[in-house]
């Protein structure tokens, strides 16, 4: 390993010659109480930046065991760390001048969700931070003493102030990881309680706008009906009350703008813990929850859809159905049907998303138009065997239609943002106005069997290229090589790390996985065990890790094979 006096000795050296001298620079310097990593040298000033790593030592860096003995605990204290080098490196960035890039120094931006990051690694005790940095140039000649001012300077002060323990504020630290127990307690409370969802008392729900993810100022704070509240002994806050949604069909209703979105928003995000000051703290989801909606255009290969629709007029398996443009309800059926795949145990709905024809039937057009003619099984006749059968809950927001009084466990009237339970009352005014909506929810019939097996194939294309470029559109799209996935209807995808996460593990499953035996199921498993034991980083073979990857779900990764538009499905017995 080099020092850090070598690493100076070589600056100078290439000081005012061509900008590829800079690559000279690779390797692992000693700086005493850390090691810096230069792991990748970007081809000019203007090209993506150059990635660089910082190792301390666990005897160095200093913290508690306690706050990494589990995953969760590991994953707020990256984050934490994360945040904090994030907030000490902004004001050092573009102190060091020069053309494009020069003196650019940048961290992973850290959102409300505490997700698991390649720019920070705790292994051991052992801390790993990965960065971007912008070597300086004039034009595109070498300007060593503006990176030297970078290495020897900036950066040094920005780790001694967030990567140690003795020199950061415990006070905070300690919160943090206090505030992950307690939000690990209410998951682990959601399935001894039967619940699939809790949302305490006094948080804030809605947002600061349309596009932040901060807390709306002077927002009406959430405040459990009477009748659901449920009591949680929390290990760090004590005792706390709050609206437990009991696991079976869910239906919040009420008028428009009184909140019923807002709530189930919160639901969608309540998959992640969130950061102290997000107000949707204690919002706890069921882990596995997937937003379910319509998705026109999408691309669908292979999908047993046929427990919604089947008997197609140009006669189409829908046993294996396959199709480059879908509809609004083969989309929503297939997103589905691929959820359960995932393993999604709870479902989330809002039937301003949803396809019209796919969630219900009016009985009047049901008279016209009988059921031979209808090729459609609406969500309606499927949603009680589906949690009956397989054990899948669903919460279900609609504004216009009582279709689903009669199917509904729990039924919940938001009014001007406070809920209201009025199971009772809407389950008389059901009965009272149409005596078939009683018969209906007494003969809800059995979720069918479908074809959970499906095996894709390999690309080979994609295997013959020798370099295989991906990029990414912010949450909304990858590409990978030259085909695009479309991502921006899965909502619950927060950030675009996450997006970039997609992209490399599309890739590793295509070349490393798919062969034509593997079920889906089976690769996003082995993908996710593979995620929990080696970490993102397991997802480069050379040690040349991106430091700008966040840890997607399992639902998520489900979605994003799916959406690839050259996936092929081996034929497989059912």
């Amino acid at each position: 390993m080099n020092t850090a006096t070598e690493l100076r000795s070589k600056l100078k050296n290439i000081d005012h010659k061509g900008y590829p001298a800079y690559k000279e620079l690779r390797g692992q310097y000693n700086f005493g109480d850390y090691v810096l990593s230069i792991d990748h040298v970007q081809g000019d000033p203007f090209a993506s930046p150059s990635r660089l790593s910082v190792h301390v030592q666990k005897g160095k860096a200093g913290f508690p065991a306690e706050y990494y003995d589990t995953a969760a605990k590991r994953i707020t204290l990256q984050d934490h760390l994360t945040r904090l080098f994030g907030r000490w490196i902004s004001g050092g960035s573009f102190q060091a001048k020069g053309s494009g890039k020069s003196g650019l120094l940048t961290v992973s931006r850290c959102g409300q969700q505490v997700l698991e990051r390649t720019a920070m690694r705790i292994a051991g005790g052992d801390v790993t931070l990965r960065f971007e940095a912008g070597f300086p140039a004039n034009g595109r000649t070498i300007n060593a003493r503006e990176l030297e001012k970078m290495l020897f300077e900036i950066l040094p002060d920005c780790v001694r102030k967030s990567l140690y323990y003795a020199n950061i504020d415990k006070d905070k630290l300690q919160k943090a990881i206090w505030l992950c127990e307690d939000q690990q307690y209410i998951r682990e409370c959601l399935c001894e309680k039967e619940l699939c969802a809790f949302v305490a008392n006094g948080s804030i729900l809605p947002r600061e706008s349309g596009v932040s993810e901060k807390p709306m100022k002077s927002a009406v704070t959430f405040l459990s009906p009477e009748s659901l509240k449920t009591t949680l002994n929390l290990p760090h806050r004590g005792e706390i009350s709050g609206m437990g949604i009991p696991k079976g069909i869910t239906l919040f209703v009420g008028g428009g703008y009184h909140g019923k979105s807002t709530i189930l928003q919160a639901l969608q995000n309540g998959v992640y813990n969130h950061i102290t000051g997000d107000g949707r703290e204690l919002v706890i989801t069921d882990a596995t929850a997937f937003k379910l909606r319509a998705e026109d255009g999408r691309s669908i290969t292979g999908v047993d859809i046929s427990p919604f629709i089947k008997n197609l007029p140009n006669r189409k398996d829908t046993v294996r159905f396959s199709t480059e443009d879908a509809s609004g309800s083969t989309s929503q059926a297939a997103n589905l049907m691929e959820a359960l795949e995932s393993g999604s145990e709870l479902i989330l709905i809002d039937e301003d998303t949803s396809a019209t024809n796919f969630m219900v039937r009016d009985r009047l057009m049901a008279q016209v138009i009988t059921p031979g003619e209808e090729p459609i099984t609406p969500f309606i006749s499927r949603v009680r065997g589906m949690y009956e059968d397989l054990g899948v809950s669903s919460v279900i927001v609609a504004g216009s239609s009582g279709a689903f009084f009669g199917m509904a466990d729990t039924i919940i009237q938001m009014k001007e943002y406070v809920p209201i339970d009025i199971t009772d009352k809407a389950k008389r005014a059901a009965q009272e106005y149409d005596n078939a909506a009683k018969a209906d929810a007494e003969n809800a019939a059995h979720f069918p069997d479908f074809n959970r097996k499906r095996c894709p194939l390999p690309d080979m294309t994609l295997r013959k290229e020798e370099r295989i470029k991906i990029k990414t559109m912010g949450t909304s799209e990858l590409l990978l090589s030259k085909e695009s996935v479309e991502l921006r209807y899965l909502e619950q995808l927060k950030d675009q790390e996450q997006a970039a996460a997609l992209a490399y593990l599309l890739k590793y499953a295509q070349l490393k996985m798919m062969d034509g035996k593997k079920e889906i199921r089976q690769i996003v498993d082995m993908l996710n065990e593979q995620l929990d034991s080696k970490g993102l980083e397991s997802l480069f073979e050379h040690g040349d890790v991106s430091s700008q990857l966040a840890r997607p779900r399992k639902q998520e990764i489900a979605a994003c094979i799916n959406r690839y538009r050259r996936l092929r499905i081996k034929e497989k017995n059912m």
